[in-house]
């Protein structure tokens, strides 16, 4: 999260501002009509009072009624223009503000999506999730007041000011030292106030991780009855927001006496110095009024201006945050003219060495070498830490490396379009993820174009027809979202079958059988043996049972291979393979280490 914090602060407001402008784009005419229709609204609305003081003057005092009901009618007519002209600019606002919300979110999640493992690894998903939602709507609601609120306000105040001087210069400078008192004061705490905003939507960051922790994994929670930790957890969570949103609202509350202050004092004197000024002669009580009026549109405006203050000082962290999203690079890319063929299932590591932490003293991966041949079978086994995953992980461009090359097909993994070469190097990763749809739905993320007989087909190889059948609707059974009405085994058996009907050179196997049994895990090999002789099989596992009739196994230890060989090879040759075989043999379970 340090690298993300680097990140936040290194953006500038300029590149905010040209950011989200760039999403406006087909809302750009609401955009500019929505201020076109306050500036008429205020217009209407600043005319009103002098005519008002006009009726009271040359009028009601002169006894005029025609006059009134003249004057009467153009202020009813211009109340009803400025009535229609605020009804269109509310609604142009809204659909500006609406437009900008959904572009914003639109470009987040397909720049989400080009993330590489390394980007995503510098964003929390709760961080991400908040970004999508909390820090969207608060942009959205800026944007909005600032169409309406940022346009009216200012033009609105200026115009009440000029009005102000054609009455009365003298009475119109106590508005005048109001303004500028008011703006010196809220520009002292605006930067203040900035910083404590942006911590705040941390929090929130923290808040989100809670609750999707918890909710994720519900059932374990309960199951270990741990339930009041968990409440102390979001609680600690709820209490650090408050916290951090009472540090920042101290200073925006002092807002509000002193413009409360202000109004009054403007007030009073108008209300001084206007009486003088009419016993002197040198103003009447209709201007007087009129005043009045003006003054309370200036200091009202001058209200709102704090109150788009206060939106706009939380909703700078908030785009701010939107942008580093929007403008993050993938560590990944594909060259200029990327290889879109993939020849065959070969894999070369040649002087390999990968971190995840490119500041760190020793990588996660050391000086690896090795070859695999097109269709073998090739198992890895290891400690827990021993970077088998890492290793895999190289193989479909997960991350780059940091020295020497990984090759597939003879050709280097960074030389091939990422579409290509993700499309034929499956991966079924140690967590089963299942989405919320159908399990044909669920299976033709492998291929969308797969009919029913090619699905029914891979569900074959990974032992899933059995139970689909079972289901009452088949393979249109409904999955819940995260796959909770099927078992473990069960997710992992769907997840093989998903991978398998991508028909891809390279499948790899993360400890992906790991929640079925030993019978099921063999009667999936031989089916992948049987069906698929060309293509590469990568096998990581904690089961000897499973890995044993590979065709090569690798050891890993702390980033090296410790071992590579066939089974009898390394119980021969290998400590670390034949201490994990005795352990497993002797009933002792699939343990890293033997007990």
């Amino acid at each position: 999260m340090e690298e993300v914090r680097k990140s936040y602060e290194n953006i500038t407001a300029g590149q905010v501002l040209r950011t989200l402008a760039g999403y406006i784009k087909q809302f750009k005419f609401a955009s500019v009509m929505t201020p076109i229709f306050m500036v008429v609204e205020v217009l209407m609305e600043t005319i009103i009072p002098y005519l008002m003081a006009d009726i009271i003057d040359n009028g009601v005092a002169a006894g005029n009624m025609g006059h009134i009901y003249r004057v009467g009618a153009l202020m009813t007519a211009f109340a009803l223009v400025s009535l229609t002209a605020g009804l269109c600019a509310a609604v142009f606002a809204a659909k500006a503000s609406a437009g900008l919300a959904m572009n914003l979110r639109n470009a987040m999640y397909r720049n989400i999506q080009k993330f590489s493992f390394s980007n995503i690894d510098r964003f929390s998903t709760s961080g991400l999730i908040t970004r999508l939602t909390t820090d969207v709507t608060n942009v959205q609601n800026a944007y909005q007041m600032l169409l309406r609120m940022c346009m009216r306000a200012p033009v609105s105040l200026i115009c009440a000011m000029i009005m102000s001087f054609v009455i009365s210069a003298r009475l119109a400078c106590v508005y005048l030292v109001a303004v500028i008192f008011l703006t010196v004061f809220l520009c002292t705490i605006v930067p203040k106030v900035t910083k404590y905003f942006a911590r705040v939507f941390e929090k929130y960051d923290d808040l989100n991780e809670s609750v999707e922790e918890n909710v994720s994994a519900i059932r374990v929670v309960k199951a270990f009855v741990r339930e009041d930790t968990e409440n102390e957890k979001f609680k600690k969570a709820v209490t650090n927001l408050y916290g951090m949103f009472v540090k920042a609202e101290k200073m925006i509350i002092a807002n509000m006496p002193v413009m409360q202050f202000t109004v009054y004092a403007c007030i009073l004197s108008i209300s001084w110095i206007g009486a003088n000024m009419i016993v002197y002669g040198s103003l009447s009580t209709g201007q007087l009024m009129s005043m009045l009026t003006y003054c309370m549109n200036i200091l009202m405006n001058l209200m709102m201006l704090s109150i788009i203050f206060v939106m706009m000082t939380m909703s700078a962290a908030s785009a701010k945050r939107i942008t580093e999203v929007i403008i993050e690079d993938s560590d990944l890319k594909d060259p200029k003219d990327p290889v879109t063929e993939v020849k065959d299932g070969s894999i070369i590591f040649e002087n390999v060495s990968f971190g995840y932490n490119k500041t760190a003293e020793e990588p996660v991966l050391k000086n690896i070498d090795l070859k695999i041949g097109s269709g073998q079978i090739i198992g890895i086994i290891g400690g827990t830490g021993s970077a088998k995953t890492s290793l895999v992980n190289l193989i479909c461009r997960l991350y780059d490396v940091d020295s020497g090359s990984v090759k597939v097909g003879g050709i280097d993994v960074r030389d091939y379009s990422m579409e290509v070469l993700r499309d034929k190097v499956a991966i079924v990763l140690q967590q089963n993820n299942i989405f919320s749809g159908t399990i044909l739905e669920n299976l033709r993320w492998g291929n969308e174009n797969a009919d029913l007989e090619d699905c029914r087909r891979v569900c074959r190889m990974a032992s899933a027809d059995e139970f689909i059948e079972n289901f009452p609707d088949g393979y249109n059974t409904r999955i819940e979202q995260g796959g909770t009405n099927v078992s473990g085994g069960q997710r992992q058996r769907l997840c093989i079958a998903r991978a398998l009907l991508k028909n891809p050179k390279i499948v790899i196997f993360d400890d992906s059988t790991s929640a079925v049994d030993t019978a099921t895990d063999a009667a999936i090999r031989k089916e992948m043996r049987r069906y698929i002789p060309d293509t590469t099989k990568i096998i990581i596992s904690q089961r000897i049972s499973s890995i044993r009739d590979a065709d090569r196994i690798i050891v890993m230890d702390d980033g090296r291979i410790s071992g590579y060989g066939t089974h009898e090879e390394l119980l021969k040759n290998n400590e670390i393979y034949r201490d994990i075989c005795e352990s497993q043999i002797s009933g002792l379970g699939d343990f890293d280490k033997p007990v």
